[in-house]
């Protein structure tokens, strides 16, 4: 009765709801001007993680570790005097950019200079602003490599090729002004090369993340086009009409433009998830479409009275319309129990774009259509179309008379699928779904080659003492903590207060290399003396060192080695190190209790898509257990629920086995695929048994007879849906990013899984599994009246 009643108010108050519609959707046009996109990369690691607090302190006292963005040449010409003044022209020119606040580069670099007069420190450039001879910056080079300061820093030692460090300022960073100066730099950049001849390689987090968000934003627009068209195409060939065509996508753009006002409405800005939505919606919305459009076929068919037919197909599949975006929407508001606030947003913002999907739907396609004359036969065609009944006639035949074969084909699936299953590898990387083709990865891997990386890692020394860190113990214990991390290889040189007072040693000796190292007792008083008097020396030390004294913070760069390697790195390379210099049991100094972190970017980074990940599981087995709740309320019959969830899990288990495999890690992607497909799979089992148990209530059908009239009347609409879906998400494999490309190739692998495993597992199953007591004088149906085709009109409940 509640769906009667709903189905005659759509159509008795369509003008009205139109406006309403229209009012809505012109407030949402409204809004757009105010959709922001978000330049603050959070981390996926939740508010409450000990690790995340202390980095908030870290960057709270010695300030952002991820405001690099590195420019690399390897090129001889280079140290020829007309290239050498381009560069320092260059490197001058981006000092004066808005946002940079220092520029570290060769021609940039600074010395130390004795005072004996004023007995300090005094910084001088290296290179004046014009240098006369070749024979003049050669030994001005010379000189540089006598700095043991800038040992490994702007030149490598390998392969002699040197880099300029931007420090850019984090009210930048975290907004459009990022984008702008990038451009600014890579402009910049070109002119130099263009002048020169000389190839630059662009790098760092920066860089990065503005790339990605620029490419990411450009693709989407792309993937948004090509999935609506796609879809035009395909509704085009299934429906050979136009109306089929423009009014289910008028539909969705209406839900894309409802779900951006609320993005605005809640205060959300667009993010590298929620930037996914659009694509999104096109695939998920338009199947409601294509069901209530092929049941208002049948409908008409079967009554000739548009009218009513219009009223049938939102009582008869109101519910189950309700029921299957209802499974969607839980696939991703499952992310809002995960304590990440960027995950959070999307599961709020995909799961209401679900329920407006519903109901915009379920009120616009009867109203627009009751607009239009009733269908004509040539509309109606795709009801007979003889591929489809033949694919059906088909897959009936394989569910009632081929069950062992379709049994051992699964158990065989199964099998091998966990095999590949736990092949998988969980692997996140910074740097993450960018081919290795591109040029942001050969920039990358520049960097990695001539300075061992780019991307930030922070260790900070609490030495429990204020004004602790300049007393001569810890120095030492610190220089001895340094010469051991020199060890590890995929670690950059380390700078620290340490690196700078043993360059005020060698200042103090007229820059003779021997003594730069640690002060003795002996002079020590003398130059920590001049130092003190320093302005210049006393700022970069403050840069190190927080102002009590009592922290001290050492800096590294290294490679975007990747989940599992920094996850080794750190347990097995550095905190042993931490445990051997600091916490070896030998006398420690009575006065300081040191307390050793490792922090960073980049370890946060890593951590955070682990958590992410782990998360996605749990998410995973939520939805699942949430999506059989809700299928209980529906069907009532528990062994129906454990048919329908194990005949959706066979797909999943069979793209992950793919993944396997094929060596496709599990990441953030990636994992975001299964609760997702698992939400839109279970659409179709839901289809299939609403029908099924209908005949169930009416009694007056053997098992064998429901399962053969549920597979006639909705396996065409089961098809449908899934083949528009394929295409859907097929289109992201024209991606430039490998998690978007696996995003798309797998969902739609696992969505066409699903489509089989429903029209031939789930059937086979009922055959073998459900029993439902018949109406009395019910005969099983013959095999020719099992293969025979259901009348297209649903029988009366």
């Amino acid at each position: 009765m509640l769906w009667k009643f709903i189905s005659q108010a759509i159509l008795q108050f369509r003008v009205a709801i139109l406006l309403v519609v229209a009012a809505i959707t012109t407030y949402c046009i409204t809004l757009l001007p105010q959709v922001e996109t978000s330049y603050n990369f959070s981390s996926f690691v939740p508010d409450t993680d000990e690790e995340l607090k202390f980095y908030k302190q870290f960057k709270a006292t010695f300030g952002e570790d991820a405001n690099i963005f590195a420019i690399g040449l390897e090129d001889k010409k280079i140290y020829e005097l007309k290239h050498f003044q381009a560069f320092q022209d260059f490197t001058q020119k981006l000092a004066k950019l808005h946002g940079v606040t220092q520029v570290l580069a060769l021609p940039r670099a600074v010395y130390l200079v004795k005072d004996t007069a004023n007995k300090k420190f005094e910084a001088r450039n290296i290179f004046p602003a014009k240098i006369a001879t070749q024979a003049a910056l050669d030994s001005l080079i010379g000189f540089v490599k006598q700095l043991k300061f800038y040992d490994g820093q702007l030149i490598s030692p390998t392969t002699q090729a040197t880099l300029a460090l931007l420090s850019i300022r984090k009210d930048v960073l975290d907004s459009k002004a990022r984008m702008t100066l990038v451009e600014q730099v890579l402009a910049a950049g070109k002119t130099f090369s263009d002048q020169t001849g000389i190839q630059l390689h662009y790098a760092g987090v920066p860089l990065v993340r503005t790339v990605m968000t620029k490419k990411l934003g450009d693709e989407l627009k792309i993937l948004l086009v090509l999935s609506v068209l796609m879809t035009a195409v395909v509704l085009y060939v299934f429906f050979r009409s136009f109306k089929a065509v423009i009014v289910p996508l008028l539909i969705i753009g209406i839900l894309i433009l409802w779900t951006l006002g609320l993005l605005v409405t809640l205060g959300y800005k667009i993010t590298i998830l929620t930037a996914l939505l659009p694509p999104i919606l096109v695939v998920i919305g338009i199947p409601n479409c294509v069901y209530l459009l092929n049941k208002y076929h049948q409908e008409y068919r079967a009554t000739g009275d548009q009218k009513l037919a219009l009223q049938l197909i939102i009582q008869k599949i109101g519910i189950v319309t309700l029921m299957t975006n209802a499974t969607t929407a839980i696939g991703f508001f499952v992310f809002v129990f995960v304590e990440v606030k960027n995950l959070q947003q999307f599961g709020i913002l995909s799961s209401l774009g679900v329920v407006n999907a519903f109901v915009l739907s379920l009120m616009l396609m009867p109203i627009f259509y009751s607009f239009f004359p009733p269908p004509s036969e040539r509309e109606m065609q795709h009801l007979d179309r003889k591929p489809t009944q033949k694919a059906i006639r088909f897959l009936h035949h394989l569910a009632f008379n081929h069950r062992p074969l379709i049994y051992v084909a699964a158990a065989i699936i199964t099998v091998v699928s966990l095999i590949g299953f736990w092949q998988i590898k969980v692997v996140s990387f910074m740097v993450d779904d960018i081919p290795e083709t591109s040029n942001t990865k050969k920039d990358l891997r520049f960097f990695e080659r001539n300075f061992k990386g780019v991307m930030p890692m922070e260790i900070v020394v609490n030495t429990g003492k204020k004004k602790g860190v300049l007393r001569a113990s810890t120095l030492r214990k610190i220089d001895e903590f340094e010469t051991e991390l020199r060890k590890i290889s995929l670690l950059s040189p380390p700078i620290s207060v340490i690196s700078f007072i043993k360059a005020t040693r060698q200042a103090f000796y007229n820059q003779e290399a021997a003594f730069y190292e640690l002060p003795t007792n002996q002079d020590r008083g003398f130059v920590l003396n001049y130092l003190s008097q320093s302005q210049d020396s006393t700022q970069l030390i403050n840069a190190f060192v927080d102002t009590t004294g009592q922290q001290m913070r050492i800096s590294f760069k290294i490679a975007d080695i990747g989940s599992i390697r920094m996850d080794s790195l750190v347990k097995q390379g550095i905190q042993p190190v931490i445990k051997k210099v600091f916490f070896s049991g030998k006398e420690q100094d009575a006065e300081s209790k040191f307390d050793v972190h490792v922090t960073g970017t980049t370890l946060l980074f890593i951590k955070g898509n682990q958590y992410l990940i782990s998360n996605l599981k749990s998410s995973i087995l939520l939805a699942i257990v949430i999506i059989a709740f809700l299928m209980a309320t529906l069907f009532a019959s528990f062994r129906i629920i454990l048919i329908s969830v194990f005949t959706n899990l066979l797909p999943l288990l069979l793209t992950a086995g793919l993944m396997g495999f094929l060596g496709v890690p599990l990441k953030p992607s990636t994992a975001l695929i299964f609760s997702v497909a698992f939400g839109i799979a279970v659409d179709d089992a839901i289809h299939f048994l609403a029908r099924y148990r209908q005949a169930y209530k009416a009694g007056a059908f053997t098992v064998p007879e429901a399962v053969s009239i549920s597979l006639h009347e909705m396996g065409a609409g089961m098809m449908y849906t899934s083949i528009i879906l394929f295409f859907g998400f097929i289109v992201f494999t024209v991606s430039e990013f490998d998690g978007t490309v696996a995003l798309g190739s797998l969902t739609a692998t696992t969505l066409i899984a699903a489509m089989l495993a429903n029209l031939i597992v789930l059937p086979a199953l009922l055959l073998s599994f459900d029993k439902f007591k018949a109406k009395k004088g019910a005969t099983q149906p013959t095999e020719n009246e099992q293969a025979a085709p259901a009348s297209p009109n649903l029988p009366k409940a």
